[in-house]
């Protein structure tokens, strides 16, 4: 097995105990028995719980992040373009809260001090990615501005995620409601149906 493989593998078995225990609760030892490792095996890879939890952070948004460029790209028109690339980091939350309801707000949340750069570097990205496809269609549109209210829109919808699809729903109205109107602020642009 590589030490990509191991570190994969410390990964899954972190957000197992994560989702199980929570944050605080899970120890090393857990870690290393879910990876079926010893504790100095999982030192090896890593330097200590705040180290797995960072990693495991960035191991969830970088998919999320990879599903909603592949999202955008799969896609032709700008509502559901934009719409497949919030669904992907409306998901990852979804699955977060769906895999621990017990502990999803301490695993979304815990010590924003250890995320906060990961989290940022995300938001960026994502920021990035969505005001690209918004300046194709609209290039006179202030993409980055549209781009935060779309995130500010997802990060309200995954405030109630008990019935998955709700949320789902109102995302495709809300980026409905935002195209139409920056199709109707610039009527000399190409009407997307």
């Amino acid at each position: 097995m590589s030490d990509a493989e191991r570190v994969e593998t410390i990964l899954r078995a972190a957000y197992t105990c994560f989702t199980r225990h929570g944050v605080r609760r899970t120890t090393m030892d857990d870690l290393a028995r879910e990876a079926g490792m010893s504790r100095p095996a999982v030192y090896q890879y890593v330097r200590n719980k705040e180290d797995v939890f960072r990693r495991l952070v960035q191991h969830l948004l970088d998919d999320a992040l990879a599903a909603s460029r592949a999202a955008a790209a799969d896609r032709t028109e700008l509502p559901a373009r934009l719409a497949g690339a919030l669904e992907s980091k409306l998901d990852m939350v979804a699955g977060v809260w769906r895999d621990s309801p017990a502990h999803a707000a301490e695993l979304l949340a815990v010590d924003a001090r250890l995320t906060a750069d990961l989290l940022a570097a995300y938001d960026e990205a994502m920021t990035g990615l969505l005001a690209d496809i918004v300046s194709r269609e609209h290039p006179r549109a202030d993409s980055g501005e549209i781009a935060q209210l779309l995130l500010a829109l997802t990060r309200g919808l995954e405030a109630d995620l008990t019935d998955p699809e709700t949320p789902r729903r109102r995302l495709h109205l809300g980026v409905t409601l935002i195209v139409t109107g920056l199709q109707a602020a610039d009527p000399a642009e190409d009407k997307l149906s």
